[in-house]
């Protein structure tokens, strides 16, 4: 190692520790990832590497609507952030859903899915799921933890605020919280 080398970062180390899943994606397929990526899906890389994304979904319904909100949603410099339900793919907890923060990067605004970084956050030591939501739910879920109104919703989800309020109600009762702060905060609670 040269003394101008002795100082410069290696970038490949950085990748593979960091404290957070990391994933370099082209047209929605994983083609690298880091060690805490595996470690949050419970899973190898031979099990990921080269695969969709759509084996971290509970649904295909809920891969597809998410890639069309990501490519919709974009801010100006192509990033994109939410929390959302994924699923667990091996080991001792495999197909157990749960809470997962994602954020990421396009490297193209234009084509928001010809490659990317992303990073996954594992929210389950923080918020439980609640057991027996549907895919539709748990979307509307993250929003409403989120913060956004049925208009705001609607709006992202495309689906109209009406439907949006339908939604909540039977996760109201689910829940049995009686005011959506309330259910906000059982969601948080993962609350039954």
């Amino acid at each position: 190692m040269s003394a101008a080398d002795e100082g410069a970062p290696d970038y490949r180390s950085a990748f593979e520790w960091a404290p957070v899943g990391l994933v370099l994606s082209r047209r929605r397929q994983m083609i690298d990832c880091n060690r805490e990526l595996l470690a949050i899906f419970g899973a190898t890389r031979e099990q990921i590497v080269g695969q969709s994304f759509e084996i971290l979904y509970p649904t295909h319904a809920e891969f597809v609507r998410t890639g069309q909100r990501i490519a919709a949603r974009l801010d100006a410099q192509g990033r994109y952030a939410d929390e959302r339900v994924m699923k667990r793919l091996a080991g001792p907890r495999a197909g157990e859903l749960f809470w997962c923060h994602v954020s990421g990067r396009t490297l193209d605004a234009a084509e928001p899915h010809a490659a990317g970084i992303w990073a996954f956050e594992d929210l389950s030591g923080e918020r439980a799921l609640q057991p027996g939501l549907t895919p539709r739910e748990r979307e509307i879920a993250a929003l409403l933890v989120e913060g956004l109104t049925s208009k705001l919703i609607g709006r992202r989800l495309d689906i109209s605020p009406r439907t949006v309020d339908v939604y909540r109600a039977r996760l109201m009762r689910k829940t049995g919280a009686a005011t959506t702060p309330d259910l906000v905060k059982r969601l948080l609670a993962g609350a039954r």
